[in-house]
């Protein structure tokens, strides 16, 4: 499974946060290979991003999402040195989050 990767930049007043997430992604449709069993359903269904404790992005997601997706958006405002924490909680309830600093 990749790693959660995250990167934020200022140029010019805007900011623009790049993102990976590690996360399967099942969206209760495919069947396992050996068994013929569907696989179960786990998505990420809510994201919110904050920026020095801010909310810029809240992003409702489903299972139609990529496995580990890519998260890239730009907001305006921030400064270097603001820190930036990504946070999620899937279908499963289970939650993470990953914290970068503007650069």
């Amino acid at each position: 499974m990749a790693k959660n990767r995250a990167r934020a930049t200022n140029k010019g007043g805007v900011t623009t946060v790049k993102a990976i997430i590690s996360h399967p992604m099942e969206t209760g449709l495919r069947k396992d290979k050996k068994s013929g069993k569907k696989i179960p359903a786990h998505f990420i269904e809510e994201l919110t991003v904050a920026a020095e404790g801010k909310t810029v992005l809240t992003a409702n997601w489903g299972p139609a999402v990529s496995k580990n997706p890519l998260l890239h958006f730009t907001y305006k405002g921030g400064k270097k040195g603001d820190k930036i924490l990504i946070s999620w909680n899937d279908n499963k309830g289970v939650k993470d989050s990953i914290e970068t600093a503007v650069k």
